[in-house]
């Protein structure tokens, strides 16, 4: 860890810079880098961190020489992710636009309500809670039973009939008696230590191959671009080139696939 800690030092990127391309607190990394091994980190963040620096494993931050082609090359990384996360950025006087007068009380209302949250409690438990929060959101539209999560939710608190089935009613009566008998289990202390180990476990598994698969795709799909790019003669993606770029992309991977 002393190497990777003099690695970082010679690269320039703080704690703060390195907290954000991670998408822990800085409190975090303070505590990852007082580790004695890199490889007690959480997985998904070792992998992130390996990918930054453009190795493979732990072993090969002794080979790392911090020359200005690989600082050039590593700061491009952390600027493509920061310049894809820019984009995301919405201006508040363009969030109701398009919206009809119901859509626009109901998300006015899901706004304040958050931001009364954030005031009331300005914390890193809070800030975590509404960043869960947008991670559902992102999910729902590809994962269909956590709408009937919600459902559930709003259901046993009080604000929806326990017999309105807005979604897919066999599919959402069946959810819903699963998700009872779960929480009754829960709520009885009664399950098996054991049993819910073995089953975190799995959950943990599956989770870490899901976000290996996902990183490994994205860091592909940056590699084809950047030699898309470079085929066609450009340094970056714009509007005027964007279609031609793209048809590289795909020409690029179909070229991988044969």
């Amino acid at each position: 860890m002393e190497r990777l800690n003099e690695i970082l030092h010679e690269l320039g990127i703080s704690k703060v810079k390195l907290a954000k391309f991670l998408g822990v607190s800085r409190q975090m990394i303070y505590n990852y880098l007082e580790l004695d091994d890199l490889n007690k980190w959480p997985k998904d963040k070792k992998v992130l961190l390996l990918n930054l620096l453009g190795i493979k494993s732990s072993e090969d931050l002794d080979n790392i020489k911090v020359d200005t082609d690989y600082i050039v090359e590593v700061e491009s990384r952390i600027e493509t992710l920061f310049e894809n996360n820019s984009k995301n950025i919405i201006n508040i006087d363009e969030i109701y636009t398009g919206l009809n007068e119901k859509n626009k009380d109901l998300l006015s209302n899901i706004i304040n309500l958050m931001k009364e949250n954030i005031e009331d409690d300005d914390s890193e438990k809070t800030y975590n809670e509404l960043l869960y929060l947008y991670h559902f959101l992102q999910a729902m539209n590809t994962t269909k039973e956590l709408k009937y999560i919600l459902a559930y939710v709003s259901k046993s608190s009080g604000f929806t009939k326990p017999l309105e089935f807005t979604f897919n009613e066999e599919e959402q009566f069946v959810f819903e008696s699963i998700m009872f008998s779960a929480m009754t289990l829960y709520n009885s202390g009664s399950v098996s230590n054991n049993k819910i180990a073995e089953a975190h476990k799995r959950f943990v598994d599956k989770i870490e191959q899901r976000m290996e698969e996902k990183i490994g795709r994205t860091l592909e799909l940056n590699s084809i671009k950047v030699q898309a790019l470079k085929e066609l003669g450009y340094t970056e993606i714009t509007d005027d080139n964007a279609s031609e770029v793209f048809e590289k992309i795909a020409e690029i991977e179909s070229r991988k696939l044969s």
